[in-house]
């Protein structure tokens, strides 16, 4: 049986030794699995995802990537190894153009490898590829999204994580980048979303994380968990939670 892609365990996490926002969560992901995170306010879930991606202090415990301790490993080193992350703000070069960004993104690629992958790249993304001169910072809010995941893809990693990737869309805008998301899972990447859209990722999950006081309460297929009263109530909003919202 072959093991998870991307596991913690007994993981303790926070900015502060003394003050853990993460406390001790065992989690896996499996190959081609699409994970979400849901769970209340202060719940620990973007903490959580920044620890896995070095940004945030890991008092205790392991992090394995496809069978590699990378607990340590510094944030930039886990993108070599095959982890990328998203987070939510400051997740592009405003100041560059789009061309740039992703230039900046291959860097690490042999160099005549570098202007395939950026074609690659507008090729998956072609409303990127409209204007590449254009500033990342006069993006509209999708379309600085698709720039910040085209990074991401730029090394082919097999785990994506991303920290709520609609915050501030329209519901139109929410759907494209959700779909977007889809269209990359089924490519073969292991995708792990933290959301405060409940419905939109539901809908598009294989797998439903409930984390609450900086620990797992619940997991199990969405459908299973959305159709669940007690879990609906207590951590989702409501027994049928239909209005897709969730806060950070």
């Amino acid at each position: 049986m072959t093991g998870p892609v991307l596991s913690t365990t007994s993981l303790v996490a926070g900015y502060e030794p003394d003050l853990p926002i993460v406390r001790g969560v065992d989690f896996s992901v499996g190959k081609g699995e699409l994970v979400i995170l849901l769970g209340p306010n202060g719940a620990g879930k973007s903490t959580f995802v920044k620890a896995i991606a070095g940004m945030v202090p890991v008092h205790s415990g392991t992090i394995h990537l496809d069978g590699r301790d990378i607990t340590r490993v510094a944030p930039h080193r886990k993108l070599a190894e095959g982890l990328a992350f998203v987070p939510q703000t400051e997740n592009v070069f405003a100041s560059m153009s789009i061309l740039e960004n992703l230039q900046i993104a291959v860097a690490l690629l042999p160099k005549a490898e570098r202007a395939a992958k950026i074609a690659a790249l507008f090729q998956r993304f072609p409303d990127l590829a409209v204007k590449p001169t254009r500033s990342a910072g006069s993006l509209s809010g999708g379309q600085r999204q698709m720039l910040a995941v085209a990074r991401a893809l730029a090394l082919d990693p097999p785990v994506l994580i991303l920290d709520e990737p609609s915050a501030g869309l329209s519901p139109k805008i929410v759907g494209e980048v959700f779909a977007m998301l889809k269209r990359i899972n089924g490519d073969g990447v292991t995708i792990v979303l933290v959301e405060q859209n409940v419905k939109a990722a539901m809908a598009i999950a294989d797998r439903a994380v409930i984390l609450a006081e900086g620990k797992i309460r619940h997991e199990g297929r969405p459908a299973d968990l959305a159709d669940d009263p007690l879990i609906g109530k207590i951590y989702l909003g409501s027994a049928r939670h239909t209005s897709g919202e969730l806060a950070q």
